[in-house]
């Protein structure tokens, strides 16, 4: 459902644009719905249009002269000098290689996040082109996909991404249900402890976006969904418990993307730009249980060192306004801003990132990151969990390796080590974090 650049993560990917501020729950199941949109990277040079080939008749051999023939004529002369017409043979037929549609793919990808666990999340895709005479739109896809780590957390998701018209129309949409098992970092008296929760909900997601010239696209997206929160078990008496916690909330939100992406490969960008602009408005007027508005702004620049060698640079700002539950505002490390941090730790109003990562390709398929970036949370309002009461930096540090899955558009399995202020974290992942 790969936001295509939408390129594809398991942990934290550039699903971004459907989820940082809609909670952790959202977060995995959306993430799972956008992997479709990127899964066709991984297998899809079957599906594109070649033209008819034609196999050449077999020449027959020279006639021969009979022993009794007549003397020849100057015009018979210049006859038996031309080289002889093959003769055409019915098995000898223009022959033409079979046009696939579509390839089906199956993938199951690990998955290994500090804040819902290790696990898998086995996908199955559809990659498909809508028009066989449309060679401009990238490959549709439509899939299933699940999710299953050990701490718990369970879900499944069914989605789609298509692209029509040469590609001046794109339209993404999803439905997930499931569970998710997370934590909660506390503050003040309750400084260095952990509440465990359990979130079960679903949600419906839908997103249309047009071609408005200068390869922007603009359209309007929708989302709703309801969850139900519950503490899991544990000894702590301490930890304040939110007032969302034993509470059926319904979520409806209209709202609308603007994006640009002017690199050759979004999967692995060696130039070019990418930015994106998303607003979601949560209201009561819409059935929902909480209103407020949701905003996020990502602006990545890439340059080429040499044809091995990537510069990748990152900027991310999220903005909540209104009266949000505590997992509808800005949570760090839900969308790759910083890997150094576990999403649960800090939810504030607004959030700002930045950040550096050198790309080095290996031989054998391999390659090596290294990355650095800064992040600083803004509060804002009254929240139970604001875990920062000051403006606060969050700096990190880290290093990766990868694996080049496909060869043709360089799709990438990460795997990533961050270090933060106070931890560090482990996560993989396909594709880049931006």
């Amino acid at each position: 459902m790969v936001h295509g650049h939408k390129r594809i993560e398991v942990h934290n990917s550039r699903l971004q644009e459907t989820s940082s501020s809609r909670g952790p729950w959202i977060s995995a199941f959306v993430h799972v719905i956008v992997l479709f949109g990127g899964l066709w990277t991984l297998l899809i040079a079957p599906a594109i249009a070649r033209g008819q080939q034609q196999v050449p008749c077999p020449r027959t051999g020279s006639g021969q002269q009979g022993t009794s023939s007549p003397p020849k004529t100057a015009d018979q002369s210049e006859q038996a000098e031309a080289p002889p017409q093959p003769e055409t043979q019915p098995q000898d037929k223009v022959k033409q290689k079979r046009v696939r549609r579509g390839a089906l793919v199956v993938a199951p990808l690990p998955t290994s996040s500090p804040a819902i666990g290790s696990g898998i999340v086995p996908v199955f895709g559809y990659i498909f082109r809508l028009s066989m005479k449309d060679n401009v739109s990238p490959p549709s896809v439509v899939g299933v996909g699940g999710l299953i780590t050990n701490n718990g957390s369970r879900g499944f998701a069914v989605g789609g991404q298509l692209y029509l018209k040469e590609n001046r129309y794109r339209i993404t949409s999803g439905f997930a249900h499931g569970n998710v098992n997370y934590d909660i970092y506390g503050n003040g008296i309750a400084a260095g402890l952990k509440l465990p929760l359990k979130q079960t909900g679903e949600g419906f997601f839908a997103e249309f976006l047009r071609s408005i010239g200068w390869k922007f696209f603009a359209g309007p997206r929708v989302l709703t969904g309801n969850s139900f929160l519950t503490v899991r078990p544990n000894s702590d008496r301490i930890f304040p418990i939110p007032p969302e916690v034993g509470i059926h909330s319904n979520l409806t939100a209209i709202g609308a993307q603007l994006t640009r992406d002017t690199s050759l490969n979004r999967f692995y960008p060696t130039g070019g730009t990418y930015l994106t602009f998303t607003s979601d408005f949560f209201s009561q007027a819409l059935s929902s249980k909480y209103s407020f508005q949701s905003y996020k702004a990502t602006f990545s620049k890439y340059w080429s060192v040499s044809t091995k060698q990537v510069l990748a640079y990152n900027a991310f700002f999220c903005a909540t306004g209104g009266s949000p539950p505590f997992y509808g505002n800005c949570i760090y490390a839900t969308n790759n801003q910083l890997r150094g941090y576990t999403a649960g730790q800090y939810f504030t109003r607004y959030s700002l990132t930045t950040q550096l990562e050198y790309r080095l390709e290996l031989p054998k398929r391999f390659g090596l990151v290294a990355f650095g970036g800064l992040g600083e949370t803004i509060p804002g309002g009254s929240q139970l969990f604001q875990r920062v009461q000051n403006s606060h930096f969050l700096p990190d540090v880290g290093g990766g390796l990868r694996f080049q899955l496909d060869k043709k558009h360089h799709v990438n399995l990460r795997a990533d080590v961050g270090v933060g202020r106070n931890d560090h974290t482990f996560a993989l992942g396909i594709g880049e974090a931006f």
